[in-house]
């Protein structure tokens, strides 16, 4: 006898055969605000292509010769070797920085002074913060350059004042002694935008702190050591990076003061004003690109160094 005969097996669907079957899902379209966004950020995509074009050229330029004139010409290394054997480039470094470790740090202390004053509910408080604000507008102008050289020369009021003392005084501007100084004393007086920073973030610092450490007998400048200067670090840092990559990026008071030569015997020859002198100057675009890649590697080094000991010094909420 056979067995009982299996039972046909009927052509059954494959599970979702059907859906894949069927017509595919469109996906949606984009809401409009989206197509807003974009068309929003185009300008700045356009825009990146004028930066960065250029960014990568000046890379492939720092390792040739070029003259604005020829076509460049590949020396590899030459134009950075070149930088350790030139004196007037170590010159410019050391004005540089001259002028940025001491305008910086006293920039931002007089900022941070006159912001403590101005806390402390004066009367018509924002006359006064738009008038110690204005020279941060006006202090890189040619004009007031022009009006500095002339305060400081050697017929200028400075002079004049010191006249009346008998003092005769030197020419400020002209005296290697003493033209960088006049420079220093220029973006000093320039306090005014970190001093609005410090002005916002001092108001921020509950007034309790204060009452509770007078109450426990802290003098004044023990509430600033202890809670001024911590609650208000993150302050002090955004300013001290933003004034160091500033300072480094000097040129047009230098130029203006100087006439484009960095004089008097290269006192105010800043870093980026011979970067100016050696590509616009004298036509060696190879050697002010490599000049230029070397300053962002400084600007670099010394942001990172910031934010490297930021922690030991800065202190947040959390």
């Amino acid at each position: 006898m056979s067995g009982p005969k299996a039972a046909p097996v009927l052509d059954r669907p494959v599970a979702g055969a059907e859906a894949s079957a069927g017509p595919r899902r469109r996906r949606p379209a984009k809401p409009p605000q989206d197509r807003a966004g974009y068309l929003f950020l185009l300008p700045w995509f356009i825009g990146m292509l004028f930066t960065v074009i250029p960014f990568f050229a000046s890379l492939y330029l720092a390792f040739t010769d070029y003259n604005l004139l020829n076509a460049p010409k590949w020396i590899g290394l030459d134009n950075f070797a070149e930088m350790l054997r030139d004196p007037v480039l170590h010159q410019s470094l050391k004005v540089t920085f001259v002028y940025t470790f001491v305008s910086v740090p006293l920039s931002l202390a007089a900022a941070l002074g006159v912001a403590m004053l101005l806390n402390r509910g004066v009367r018509g408080l924002s006359v006064y913060r738009a008038v110690f604000y204005l020279p941060s507008l006006l202090g890189g102008s040619v004009a007031i350059v022009l009006l500095w050289r002339y305060i400081f020369g050697l017929d200028g009021i400075v002079n004049a004042f010191l006249g009346w003392f008998g003092i005769d005084g030197p020419g400020w501007t002209t005296d290697p002694d003493y033209a960088l100084t006049t420079l220093i004393v220029l973006h000093i007086w320039t306090f005014g935008s970190p001093m609005v920073i410090f002005l916002a973030g001092l108001r921020q610092i509950p007034g309790m702190y204060y009452e509770a450490a007078a109450i426990d007998g802290a003098s004044r400048w023990r509430q600033f050591r202890s809670i001024t200067l911590p609650l208000l670090s993150p302050i002090i840092f955004f300013n001290l990076i933003q004034s160091l990559i500033s300072s480094f990026q000097t040129f047009t008071q230098g130029f203006v003061m100087s006439g484009g030569t960095g004089g008097p015997a290269n006192s105010t020859l800043f870093y980026n004003l011979y970067l100016y002198q050696q590509g616009f100057s004298q036509f060696n675009m190879g050697y002010a690109s490599a000049m230029a890649w070397m300053l962002l590697v400084i600007i670099a080094a010394f942001t990172a160094v910031n934010f490297l000991a930021a922690k030991y010094w800065v202190f947040y909420d959390n």
